[in-house]
């Protein structure tokens, strides 16, 4: 019987490498260089570059006319004033003032490395980074090549435009920091003293103790055990949103919390500022001045949700978690003949932040 020969099998013994594949795999990738260099008109035509040159720097001046114009805005609209037509004004020209400045410097930048600097290509051999005398000379070679290319030393009208818009753009943000804060007036000499600013507020003796924001006066017989109310002078109300309203709310809010008498922790010279179980206490957080708003009934725990600070309402509003550096200030309460919650006197501390000097 004539045995039949495997086809696969014939085919597997007569197989051997392709050379091609051999050149592929072992021959390298050629390096293909550079493509030719296409001249710019500028490196062409001497014209063309003087236009260019005068374009840059007219680009930089321009961006130091918008930095000093957005100062003059400043000066001229001043937010001080309350005015919504000078608020608006400043907002508008402070900000095409230094949109037209960094906008400025950013088209002449661009332009002058496009159409002045050198941009013909070159190819830099790797090596290993070393610190020798060597190294650091080549480093200064490389700074004076750039400045050879760049045209920065020799080209006196683009770098003195440029130095100047560069130095002036940061003014408009220097001037702004003015308005961070209040300055001392004949009429108001503590303006521009961030401790005597904050040692006052609206709160006085009698003053009666108001929902915030309807204004309403608050029964001690009205608050539940565990309430929290947040709380305004009642005469905040009396300025109905005039200039300074934001002002004096920002530093007179409060939070009243009422709890049992006995699970109160008072000092001697505190126990006549709470009023059967309800305190008062500064909203302000005594880190950075967030509003602390967040009453846990069961643990009796304040909480900031700025930064997680939290007091202890029970024991003197002392922290007891976060980077809150004292207790809230505290607002000695009492009642009127009517039963209404008044407040003994101010604050006997200043409120707010403890980044402040304090005496």
């Amino acid at each position: 019987m004539a045995h039949e020969e495997d086809p696969l099998e014939h085919e597997r013994a007569s197989w051997k490498p392709s050379s091609g594949l051999a050149v592929a795999v072992t021959d390298p990738v050629k390096n293909p260089g550079l493509p030719p260099h296409r001249e710019r008109i500028t490196d062409t035509d001497p014209a063309a570059m003087t236009r260019a040159v005068r374009t840059v720097y007219t680009l930089f001046y321009i961006s130091l006319a918008g930095s000093i114009f957005a100062v003059a805005a400043y000066m001229l609209f001043p937010i001080e004033s309350g005015r919504m037509a000078d608020i608006r004004n400043n907002n508008l020209f402070i900000g095409l003032g230094i949109a037209l400045a960094l906008l400025a410097i950013g088209i002449g930048a661009i332009h002058w490395s496009k159409a002045i600097m050198s941009d013909k290509e070159f190819i830099e051999d790797r090596h290993a980074t070393r610190g020798r005398d060597t190294t650091r000379e080549a480093a200064v070679e490389v700074f004076r090549a750039a400045n050879e290319e760049s045209g920065f030393g020799r080209r006196t009208a683009i770098r003195g435009s440029l130095i100047a818009a560069l130095v002036a753009s940061v003014a408009p943000a220097i001037v702004l920091f003015r308005g961070l804060a209040p300055h001392s007036t004949e009429s108001n000499p503590i303006a521009g003293d961030p401790v005597a600013l904050l040692n006052q507020t609206l709160w006085k003796e009698g003053e009666r103790l108001a929902h915030d924001p309807s204004g309403l006066p608050i029964r001690a017989a009205d608050l539940t055990l565990g309430s929290a109310v947040h709380v305004i002078p009642e005469s905040l109300a009396e300025l109905s949103h005039h200039e300074g309203y934001l002002e004096e709310k920002a530093k007179a809010i409060v939070l009243l919390v009422r709890l049992l008498p006995e699970q109160l922790h008072e000092i001697d010279e505190r126990k006549d500022w709470s009023y059967n179980g309800i305190v008062a206490y500064s909203k302000v957080c005594t880190h950075v001045g967030c509003p602390v708003a967040l009453y846990e009934q069961q643990t009796h725990h304040l909480l900031c949700p700025c930064h997680q600070s939290q007091f202890d309402v029970s024991d003197g509003a002392k922290v007891i978690f976060g980077p809150a550096a004292r207790p809230l200030p505290q607002l000695p309460i009492t009642v009127d003949d009517e039963g209404y919650l008044i407040a003994r006197s101010d604050f006997e501390e200043p409120v707010g932040p403890s980044f402040w000097e304090r005496h």
